[in-house]
């Protein structure tokens, strides 16, 4: 497979963002995608279940346990994780053909995925969303009505594992009112289209006229 190009010349941006199950993670996503035009989201292969309206090819690509195995030895995930007994795992030749497009992309992903794709995709932008607190969490866990209360305690022990791996990330944003969320989101996405090797592509004009290249 072509080698990736090297920064300077990267045409487009990979946002990488993980949470604790309940955080908001996917209706900040949503949003952000409903805001800026110029984002497009990756869809992730899952062996997981469908929930409620969930549709093939939109929140996720549904596979079985035997199909996801046979891509992962074939290589064609860019990472792959186990996350609460089900496996997830994230297309090379999506995100490759998406970003030497020059498209951004944006991608839901838990820590393991996340940190294996910094190792592979040293480009990625890692957002990591945090909860207000481990009260709150359970809360919405709870709102949120989609899990038995054994499941949902495995998910607040999950949570705390989770929330550690914070430190390992570009950018930390804490979802306790959802539009402050939201535009500190925004405000990273905007950052990183401002930085010298991005605006160096998009306004090659003005470089070429102040002979910065």
């Amino acid at each position: 497979m072509q080698a990736l190009p090297p920064p300077m010349d990267y045409p487009g941006n990979l946002f990488v963002v993980s949470a604790p199950s309940g955080t908001g993670k996917s209706s900040l996503v949503k949003a952000l995608l409903e805001l800026d035009s110029r984002l497009q989201v990756s869809v992730s292969h899952t062996t997981r279940a469908p929930r409620g309206q969930e549709q093939h090819g939109r929140e996720y690509w549904f596979t079985s346990k035997e199909e996801f195995q046979a891509m992962v030895e074939r290589g064609d995930f860019f990472e792959h994780a186990e996350v609460h007994g089900n496996c997830y795992g994230t297309s090379r030749q999506a995100i490759e053909e998406r970003i030497k497009g020059g498209e951004d992309v944006v991608l839901e992903i838990d820590w393991q995925g996340a940190l294996q794709m910094k190792k592979t995709f040293p480009y990625a932008v890692l957002i990591f969303i945090l909860p207000p607190s481990y009260e709150e969490l359970l809360q919405r866990l709870h709102r949120r009505g989609e899990d038995s209360p054994e499941v949902i305690e495995v998910r607040m022990a999950n949570a705390r594992l989770e929330v550690a791996q914070a430190q390992y990330f570009d950018f930390i944003v804490v979802n306790a009112l959802f539009e402050s969320a939201l535009f500190d989101l925004k405000a990273i996405v905007h950052s990183q289209r401002l930085k010298y090797a991005a605006q160096r592509r998009n306004k090659s004009a003005v470089f070429r006229a102040l002979h910065l290249v």
